[in-house]
């Protein structure tokens, strides 16, 4: 039942992930059409006296960066949890061996890496850009300057989008990180996931 229980709360895990890794990549690219297409990560922003005047942008590729990590990210829980589902759907769940756990953990821990090297760009560049506005008009938040004028641009939702990308991005790292604990911690205890049916059984709740 234990067993049970831990898959369960695995399946939940991955489902997570890929929720996370969607959103990240879903807000940031809505952030970065808001201003043509350009990165807002890391830019600056000057006041011309009736509106706020992007001088600099950074390079999309940094956008593009994250978001594919993001999207990565969620594909490979996705792909997780589909095979964690075919596995407590089947008659016979499939064996997780140590040879299959070693390959899931080095994936577990090449995501977690750059999860984690995206989420401190996405916290760094949006300070940065943050920053930078909050200077030139003078206002008490960044979240202030949605409801100001623009030149060339309307990012109506910019801190909003961009703020959920970086919580998804970080809340993303958080889940990952667990997971590959708990591929660690069965690797090195040398269990394997429920293999008989009547366990596979007890995740679903029984067969009718």
């Amino acid at each position: 039942m234990a067993a049970a229980v831990l898959q369960l709360a695995e399946l939940g895990l991955h489902g997570a992930a890929f929720l996370c890794g969607v959103v990240c990549a879903a807000a940031l690219t809505v952030a970065q059409g808001e201003f043509g297409g350009r990165c807002p990560l890391y830019g600056a922003v000057s006041w011309n006296g009736t509106a706020l005047v992007p001088e600099a942008f950074s390079h999309p590729s940094l956008c593009s960066f994250v978001s594919g990590v993001s999207v990565v990210a969620a594909l490979c829980g996705f792909a997780a949890l589909l095979r964690g589902v075919a596995g407590c759907c089947g008659q016979e769940a499939p064996r997780r061996d140590r040879p299959w756990l070693g390959i899931a953990l080095a994936v577990a821990f090449i995501v977690l890496f750059f999860l984690l090297v995206s989420a401190c760009i996405l916290r760094v560049g949006m300070d940065a850009f943050c920053a930078s506005i909050v200077q030139a008009k003078g206002l008490a938040s960044c979240q202030e300057a949605e409801q100001q004028p623009w030149g060339s641009y309307s990012p109506a939702r910019f801190y909003s989008n961009l703020y959920s990308a970086q919580a998804s991005g970080w809340v993303s790292a958080f889940l990952w990180a667990l997971l590959s604990a708990r591929l660690l911690a069965r690797r090195r205890s040398g269990t394997p996931a429920p293999e008989s049916s009547a366990e596979s059984e007890a995740i679903l709740g029984g067969r009718r």
